[in-house]
């Protein structure tokens, strides 16, 4: 019998620890710190075996798979690579066996989430039959039991990184880059390497959608369709998406027509239109009828603490953004939110240069507010780009009332912080959740 062992006891690790199971492998679960008494229970009731805390055990058998977010500097798999273990990555063991002729693959820096979420709800409001997960939450494994119409996953880098097969993808999309999770991969350049592993390992005849701006650096061949804000994109592609002021047009094999027009969505941010474009145009492409757009759209609502709108207050309007935990992240939703706003930033931080993001917070804000560990380096960018209308704040509900007592009637009081959560919160979203409650609170909505 095929033995294997699964490094992870994550979402991704009991996927891949059922799946195998189901295949007729015996399967040994080894994670490096607890496992949750739910996933004991899984494990138990199937007859898998598994262990808290890495020992030799793990390196008994044919193969090793590995879950999603396992480091590639992890002790235990230098160790299973010095001894010849056979070492496989989650979309290496998964991806053949998701039943589907539909598989769309997405990836990118910032809303590849909201992209997965939308694309799948469009697909089932169209009548298909579809799942969607991956990296949002779902088991891409999840979807290997059943067959589907169409399967919509996120990816991300972590995932990629260590593909090396044929994604069967039929349409794969890279919603945008810029530098994220450096720690992880080492480089700029080998974060990039394993983001477009979802366009060079597509379908030879799928198709790729990704931003004009990101051509260079990706060099991608086969079907491509680029997005812009130009009516000409700077590259000649198959297919380009272009952005204009009140509408997307989607021009394929010389063929032009509206994707859709702005009015048609209630997502907040002109990235968000890019999100909604990119979205439209997969499901075209699987060959989905679009035409009748406002009810194909209809129902969706933004993920939560992603430009999510958390109420007004007398007259102010507060804006949830705290999934924004990179630079280019908040930066984006800055520029994509018109009006003048007032910015909460700060957290902990990934090791950025805060000079991009002092330039934006100069360009489109009238005051930044500082919490976090983050906050004397933000000041500090902020102070050498000759910024100077910053306070700091010891906590949210001080940061909030700063904000409030600044803000004027008909601006916008943004939680966008440029960095994770973790000094001052367990996650991105208990952080924007008690943003949220305490807008609630000032505007008698709790």
């Amino acid at each position: 019998m095929h033995k294997v062992s699964v490094i992870g006891a994550g979402v991704s690790g009991q996927g891949l620890a059922l799946l195998a199971n189901n295949l007729g492998y015996k399967v040994f679960v080894s994670e490096k710190k607890s496992i949750s008494d739910d996933a004991k229970l899984i494990f138990t009731r199937n007859n898998i075996d598994f262990e808290e805390g890495h020992t030799d055990k793990v390196f008994d058998c044919d193969e090793i798979l590995i879950s999603s977010g396992i480091p590639p500097q992890s002790e235990i798999l230098r160790k299973a690579e010095n001894l010849g273990v056979k070492l496989t990555g989650e979309l290496d063991f998964v991806i053949p066996h998701i039943r589907t002729e539909n598989l769309i693959c997405v990836t990118g820096s910032n809303g590849k989430s909201t992209v997965t979420s939308l694309i799948g709800h469009i697909l089932n409001r169209s009548g298909k039959k579809t799942g969607t997960g991956g990296n949002l939450g779902t088991a891409s494994s999840v979807f290997t039991s059943e067959d589907f119409d169409s399967v919509v996953l996120e990816l991300s880098s972590f995932q990629l990184a260590r593909a090396t097969k044929n994604l069967h993808s039929k349409v794969s999309v890279i919603t945008n880059l810029a530098p994220d999770h450096i720690d992880w991969h080492g480089s700029y350049e080998a974060y990039v390497e394993a983001k477009s592993k979802v366009l060079t390992l597509r379908d030879p005849d799928g198709w790729g959608i990704i931003q004009d701006r990101d051509f260079e650096i990706l060099r991608p061949t086969g079907k491509i369709i680029v997005l812009s804000w130009g009516a000409k994109p700077e590259h000649v592609t198959q297919g380009h998406i272009f952005m204009s002021d009140d509408k997307a047009i989607l021009t394929l094999n010389g063929q032009s027509s509206t994707l859709f027009n702005y009015s048609d969505t209630t997502l907040i941010g002109s990235h968000n239109l890019e999100n909604v474009a990119m979205s439209l145009c997969s499901a075209k492409l699987t060959g989905v009828d679009i035409d009748d757009v406002k009810n194909l759209l209809d129902g969706f609502r933004p993920l939560p603490h992603r430009c999510e709108d958390a109420g007004t207050v007398d007259g102010v309007k507060y804006i949830d953004d705290s999934k924004g935990t990179n630079v280019a992240a908040t930066v984006t939703a800055m520029k994509s939110i018109k009006g003048r706003k007032i910015i909460i930033l700060g957290g902990q931080g990934k090791g950025e240069d805060y000079a991009p993001l002092a330039e934006a917070v100069k360009s489109e804000c009238d005051y930044a507010v500082l919490i976090g560990e983050e906050a004397g380096k933000i000041q500090a960018a902020l102070e050498n780009s000759g910024y100077k209308n910053f306070r700091k704040a010891e906590n949210m509900e001080e940061a909030v009332n700063i904000s409030q007592s600044l803000a004027k009637p008909g601006m916008i009081v943004l939680l966008s912080p440029a960095c994770t959560s973790w000094d001052m919160y367990k996650s991105y979203k208990a952080r924007g959740e008690h943003f949220c409650r305490i807008v609630r609170e000032k505007s008698g909505k709790l």
